[in-house]
């Protein structure tokens, strides 16, 4: 299998490249794939050379490859004027409307404040929404003063099982561990993804038993 992580961070080192590898390195604890990262900054001239011409030089279009091929994708953007980098979105633009049509996605940002832990909602999810892609209910946005915290390490652990989970082959015993399972978000009687967990234990009550206990005699 494959693992492709896209990271848009502009300097080096950069926090962005720092998530992207940490989010990578917990997918594979959990998964036996082949990671790839692709550098943004390296493709920024060929970037926005395919705008004009239309066509991808040879490292772009060998890139656009690998995000197709790819199992499963980690993109990881810094935030700029509160959303995804101009760059970030430029890659995402000029790829095929069907390369990311069902593949596991996992999003990851990076920002110097708390004030921008919602982008991977507002920004992020809808766009990869859009192109089809199955967006991972984990995503993961780390501040400045989130670096060493334990929270962090939790979240990037709970990402990067969701996103093995998802990579691994339809029909696949995954042979997840006790340490795996409980990174994975908890679902409830009906399989939808809940904060609580049914080992615990908890009563299920009907909607209209609810209803009914608010009506007035």
């Amino acid at each position: 299998m494959k693992l492709i992580v896209v990271s848009a961070g502009l300097s080096s080192p950069s926090s962005t490249r720092l998530l992207a590898d940490r989010l990578a390195a917990a997918t594979l604890g959990h998964v036996d794939a082949e990671p790839e990262v692709i550098e943004l900054r390296d493709l920024a001239t060929e970037i926005a050379q395919h705008f004009v011409t239309g066509f991808p030089p040879a490292r772009l279009a060998a890139a656009l490859d690998a995000v197709a091929a790819a199992d499963g994708l980690i993109a990881v953007t810094p935030v700029f004027a509160g959303s995804y980098s101009g760059l970030f979105k430029s890659f995402f633009d000029v790829i095929d409307k069907d390369s990311l049509t069902g593949k596991p996605v996992l999003l990851g940002a990076t920002g110097g404040t708390a004030r921008h832990s919602l982008v991977t909602e507002h920004a992020l999810r809808p766009l990869f929404t859009y192109l089809r892609a199955l967006v991972l209910p984990t995503a993961v946005y780390a501040a400045s003063e989130d670096w060493g915290e334990e929270g962090l390490a939790q979240r990037i652990e709970r990402a990067g099982a969701e996103l093995a989970r998802f990579m691994a082959p339809a029909g696949r015993d995954t042979a997840l561990s006790v340490d795996t399972a409980a990174a994975i978000a908890p679902r409830s009687l009906t399989g939808a993804i809940t904060s609580v967990d049914p080992a615990d234990g908890f009563e299920v009550v009907p909607f209209a038993q609810r209803l009914a206990a608010l009506r007035v005699p």
